[in-house]
């Protein structure tokens, strides 16, 4: 099936956040990042705000009792931003609701683009969504992780190009 790669995912929010006005992310002005959240929070030094990065996803499998197998993958993007004076509350109260509203935009995105089928995200569980508030007050760094499961039926057909006869 077309989209349903890693890459395709990756390519998909990569485009989310090029076309967002607020994000606007370039290849000269870089926004998008596909680390994990650790590694940002880390210390790089040369994240540019606000930042959409898009985490690794993990993924199992279901067999229905061999009816309607599927392949659910559940995954995260974090929308970040900076607010230098960990005790100005109110700064980081706007910014996590900034936050919020880019990430609403996202999910109604989504859901819109759900309509194709060739889209890596017509699967997506819209109700599978978590946010979740993130603080690190000695970075400054200020956001939403939003949580997400793509559940998307699997064929388990055995391709006979793949495997060398015996």
């Amino acid at each position: 099936m077309q989209g349903d790669s890693f890459s395709d995912l990756v390519a998909y929010f990569r485009k989310l956040a090029a076309e967002h006005v607020e994000i606007r992310h370039s290849e000269s002005d870089k926004h998008f990042y596909r680390f994990e959240l650790e590694e940002i929070l880390m210390g790089l030094n040369n994240v540019k705000y606000p930042a959409m990065i898009m985490e690794g996803y993990k993924f199992d499998y279901t067999d229905n009792k061999s009816d309607n197998p599927a392949k659910n993958r559940q995954g995260a993007f974090v929308l970040m931003d900076v607010v230098n004076d960990p005790g100005d509350h109110n700064k980081i109260h706007e910014l996590w609701n900034r936050m919020e509203r880019i990430g609403d935009d996202i999910l109604a995105r989504i859901k819109a683009d759900k309509r194709n089928p060739n889209s890596p995200v017509r699967d997506f569980d819209l109700s599978s969504v978590d946010g979740s508030l993130i603080a690190s007050e000695i970075a400054g760094h200020y956001g939403i992780r939003f949580t997400f499961t793509i559940n998307c039926r699997y064929n388990f057909n055995v391709d006979p190009g793949r495997w060398i006869a015996s």
